[in-house]
C-alpha cells in the first residue's frame, strides 16, 4: 500500500468479500508479548539517560546548517535489548517561539513534534523544513520538529533486496491484462526479489516491521527527554501510530493522523490493497473529467472516456518506441499514478499528454524518465515498504488466489491493479514468519483525545480507513476535506483544515461533536499548453 503525501514530500472503502484472499501461511508469531515490552521499557530508559546529541548533518542529508542531526539507538530485536543495536538518524530545529522578537510575547514550548510520512520506507528527515512555511510557522513556534528516518531506511540500518540498476531498469511495459507469460516472468521476478531481501539482510529480515517501529517511536521519544509524545503521522505513519496508541496510550501527550490507513487487522495488508486499487481507480476518473472539462486547453477530448482513449494512445504507442528512450508504458503508469495522489500534478500531466500527442514527447519524457539519481533511494524505500508490509500479516501464498482476485478487481478497476499486485507480490514467497496484525484499538478514557484528518476521495488511504480508525479510538475526533482527493491534506491548501489542526496543536481544542466537515480547496487551474 503505498503511500507519501505530497504536502510534505517534495500507495467510503468498498467491502471486497468476494475477493478476501484464503488465508496464507500458518507461521504467524502472537501479537506482541511481555518480553517484547520489557524489551522496550529497557531500551527507553537507556535512550532516556543517554538523551540525543544534536550537531551537524552528514552530507548525505542534504540539509541546511540550521537542522541539526543526531542518532538514537534502539535494539534490532526487542525480546533481546541486550543484544544487537541499530542507530536511527533523527533531525531537529527547536521551537522558534521561545524566544520572543523585541516587543513580542514568547510562545510556550510544548515539546518535540515527531513526524513520519509514511511508505513504509520514506524519511521524515526533511520535516524540519517545514517551519518557515505559512501554514507551519505558529506549529513551529511552540514545537521543536523532529524527523527521522525509521529503522532500514536512508542511513538508518539501510536494507536493500537488490541492486539499485537493476530496480531502475528501464523502460518496461505494464499491461492491464497481463498475458499468463507476462503473469509467469514477474511470478520469477517476485521470487528473486524475496530472496534477495533474505541474502541481503539475514537473520535480520524478520525484525522490520510495524511493531518495532512504533517500539522505536517509543525509544525515540525517551531520548527526545520527552515524557510523552507529540506525533504526526501520514499515510502508513498513521497505522504504526495507531498501533503505538494502542501499546502506549498513557505515553501519547497529542496525535494527528493525517490520511489514515484502515487498521482493522483483516485488512492488513492484502486487503487493504485491493480496496486501493479501486480509489485510485475513483480518482483516475476524477482527473479524467478535470481534463475533459478544459478541453479547449489540453485538446485529449470531452469527455473522461474520450481523454482514457487519448491515454490509451500515447501508451500504445510508447510500449514500441519509448520517449526518450526510458519511458515506456511502465514509466508512464507511475507519472500518472501521483496523479491520482495529488491534483497538484492534474496540470502538468496534462500538458505532456497533450504535447506527445501533437508530436512533442519532451514534456512527458522529463516528467515521467526515471532519475539515476534517485535509484539508490527508491530502491531503499521499496526493500522497506516490502518488508514491513510482508512481515505484518499472513499473505495469500497460492498465485492462483492473487490471479484470481486482481483478474476480477481489474475488469472494473484497470487502472492501479495489476501493477498493485506487483508491488506486493514478493510478499507470497517471504521467506521471513508472519506476525498477527495488532488489533488497533483503545479503551474508552485510555487514550488523549486524537486528530484524524481525512480526504473523502483519497485514493492512496481510502476514507473507510479514517471512519474504522476514528471508530477505535474513543475521543478522536474525524475532520473530512469533502470532494477532495489529495492525500496528506495537513498544512495543505486548506485553511479550514489547517484552523482544526492548528488550534488541536497549539492548544488541544478540538470540535465537541467528534466529527467536523470542511469544503474541498479549489480545483487547481488549467496549465496553458502555448
Amino acid at each position: 500500500m503505498r503511500a507519501a503525501p505530497a504536502v510534505y514530500a517534495a500507495a467510503g472503502s468498498l467491502v471486497l468479500t468476494a475477493l478476501v484472499a484464503a488465508p496464507g501461511r500458518a507461521d504467524t508469531q502472537a501479537p506482541p508479548d511481555r518480553a517484547e515490552l520489557r524489551g522496550t521499557a529497557v531500551a527507553a530508559a537507556r535512550a532516556a539517560a543517554a538523551g540525543i546529541t544534536f550537531g551537524t548533518c552528514a552530507a548525505a542529508e542534504r540539509l541546511p546548517a540550521y537542522i541539526k542531526c543526531g542518532t538514537v539507538s534502539v535494539p534490532l530485536d526487542y525480546a533481546h535489548p541486550a543484544g544487537k543495536q541499530i542507530r536511527l538518524t533523527v533531525s531537529r530545529v527547536k521551537a522558534t517561539g521561545t524566544t520572543a522578537p523585541k516587543g513580542g510575547r514568547p510562545v510556550r514550548r510544548q515539546g518535540s513534534l515527531v513526524f513520519n510520512p509514511g511508505g513504509p520506507g520514506a524519511s521524515g528527515m526533511y520535516f524540519p523544513l517545514v517551519g518557515p512555511m505559512p501554514e507551519w510557522k505558529r506549529i513551529a513556534s511552540a514545537y521543536d520538529l523532529v524527523g527521522y528516518a525509521p529503522r532500514g531506511v536512508g542511513r538508518s540500518a539501510p536494507l536493500s533486496c537488490e541492486d539499485p540498476k537493476r530496480f531502475a531498469k528501464a523502460p518496461t511495459q505494464a499491461p492491464t491484462q497481463p498475458s499468463a507469460s507476462y503473469k509467469l516472468e514477474r511470478i520469477a521476478q517476485a521470487k528473486a526479489y524475496a530472496r534477495g531481501c533474505a541474502k541481503n539482510a539475514g537473520d535480520a529480515l524478520r525484525h522490520y516491521t510495524t511493531l518495532n517501529n512504533a517500539r522505536d517511536l517509543d525509544v525515540l521519544r525517551a531520548g527526545l527527554g520527552e515524557q510523552k509524545l507529540n506525533f504526526m503521522g501520514s499515510s502508513y505513519g498513521t497505522y504504526f501510530g495507531a498501533v503505538y496508541a494502542t501499546l502506549f496510550p498513557t505515553h501519547v501527550r497529542r496525535m494527528v493522523f493525517d490520511s489514515a490507513v484502515n487498521p482493522d487487522p483483516k485488512q492488513i495488508w492484502y486487503t487493504n490493497n485491493l480496496v486501493q486499487s479501486v480509489a485510485f481507480e475513483r480518482r483516475w476518473t476524477d482527473f479524467r473529467k478535470w481534463v475533459a472539462k478544459h478541453d479547449k486547453t489540453y485538446h485529449l477530448g470531452a469527455t473522461a472516456a474520450d481523454v482514457q482513449q487519448s491515454y490509451e494512445k500515447v501508451r500504445a504507442r510508447l510500449a514500441s518506441e519509448p520517449a526518450g528512450g526510458t519511458v515506456g508504458p511502465g514509466q508512464l503508469q507511475s507519472a500518472y499514478l501521483q496523479a491520482g495522489y495529488y491534483d497538484d500534478y492534474w496540470a502538468m500531466r496534462a500538458s505532456a499528454l497533450s504535447e506527445y500527442l501533437k508530436g512533442n514527447p519532451k514534456p512527458l519524457a522529463e516528467q515521467a524518465a526515471p532519475r539515476a539519481a534517485a535509484a539508490a533511494g527508491n530502491e531503499n524505500s521499496t526493500a522497506v515498504y516490502t518488508a514491513v508490509e510482508c512481515n505484518d500479516s499472513a499473505w495469500p501464498t497460492d498465485f492462483r488466489v492473487w490471479d484470481r482476485d486482481n483478474t476480477q478487481l481489474a475488469r472494473r478497476a484497470p487502472f492501479e491493479t495489476w501493477d498493485n499486485a506487483w508491488m506486493n507480490l514478493p510478499c507470497a514467497y517471504w521467506p521471513a514468519p508472519h506476525q498477527r496484525p495488532v488489533d488497533v484499538r483503545t479503551a474508552p478514557g485510555a487514550l488523549p483525545p486524537t486528530l484524524i484528518l481525512a480526504a473523502e476521495r483519497d485514493a492512496a488511504t481510502p476514507y473507510e480507513g479514517a471512519r474504522e480508525l476514528w471508530r477505535r479510538l474513543p475521543g478522536s475526533v474525524l475532520v473530512t476535506e469533502r470532494g477532495a482527493g489529495t492525500h496528506g491534506i495537513a498544512a495543505g491548501p486548506n485553511k479550514c483544515v489547517n484552523s482544526h489542526l492548528d488550534a488541536y496543536l497549539m492548544k488541544g481544542r478540538i470540535p465537541v461533536t467528534r466529527a467536523a466537515a470542511c469544503a474541498p480547496h479549489p480545483e487547481p487551474a488549467p496549465l496553458a499548453v502555448d
